[in-house]
């Protein structure tokens, strides 16, 4: 009998990925990989390993996610050592749970091995603790894009009163929703907002305006997915940061080479 691994590759950076993760990769038979994982990862697998493409999108997935569960099962029960590799980690939003249900419904041995996850990474490398003592002791991660599109079973009025930070996944296309949601609940407008686009990797970027003006920050700059949102006063912190490194004004956009040079 095989064994699975589901395993988080991390953010995108490939340097982030865990001395666990990698291990698994290089002894695949079989790597089941998804959309935002780096390809650069792949290069450490066997000659003799069988590759397989799995990714989503938010309107296109690639493969169903009840044939990934399939194939993870058939492959598994040939003996083989299968890898699952998806991006950040596989126990958040990453469908990771519905996986190993999958395999241990059919007695299929199983291991999960964690990845550092985007809501915390990409706003670490845009300058931005998601938590600090002077401006959020609290946070909250918080999906952007539901099965029907808008995530309206959110409560946002629980969501924008009960924690100081939201990082907000897969949220780009439902940004001006979001936003309405929050200042409707409660939440002032005036609130910052960062949004990070392709974090961790060479591309970052990083746009910050409020709850009411983001969405035309975003539209005007072109930001697209993969994106992390960002909802609250740490956000400041990020111009602190970046002023003390004698910035004199600073810049609505930063990339992640600014911010890894600090």
């Amino acid at each position: 009998m095989g064994k699975a691994y589901i395993v988080g590759a991390g953010p995108g950076d490939p340097e982030l990925i865990t001395v666990k993760a990698l291990k698994c990769i290089r002894m695949a038979d079989v790597i089941l990989y998804d959309r935002l994982v780096n390809r650069d990862l792949l290069n450490e697998a066997k000659r003799d390993c069988e590759i397989i493409f799995c990714g989503k999108q938010p309107t296109h997935h690639t493969m169903k996610q009840e044939i990934i569960n399939h194939l993870l099962v058939q492959f598994t029960s040939q003996g083989k050592t299968v890898v699952r590799l998806k991006g950040g980690d596989p126990f958040v939003f990453g469908r990771g749970g519905e996986e190993a249900a999958a395999l241990a419904e059919n007695g299929l041995p199983f291991e999960v091995v964690p990845g550092i996850t985007a809501g915390i990474a990409a706003p670490a490398y845009a300058g931005i603790p998601i938590t600090h003592r002077e401006y959020g002791n609290s946070f909250a991660v918080v999906t952007g894009h539901c099965s029907k599109g808008k995530p309206t079973d959110i409560d946002w009025e629980s969501l924008g009163k009960a924690v100081d930070t939201i990082a907000i996944y897969m949220g780009i296309g439902n940004l001006s929703y979001i936003c309405q949601q929050l200042i409707s609940h409660g939440k002032d407008e005036d609130t910052p907002v960062a949004v990070i686009e392709q974090g961790t990797r060479e591309e970052q970027r990083t746009v910050t305006g409020t709850l009411s003006s983001i969405g035309s920050v975003v539209e005007k700059e072109g930001v697209q997915n993969p994106a992390m949102i960002v909802v609250g006063e740490v956000v400041r912190f990020r111009e602190r940061l970046l002023s003390l490194q004698g910035k004199a004004s600073v810049p609505d956009i930063v990339t992640s080479e600014e911010v890894m040079a600090m």
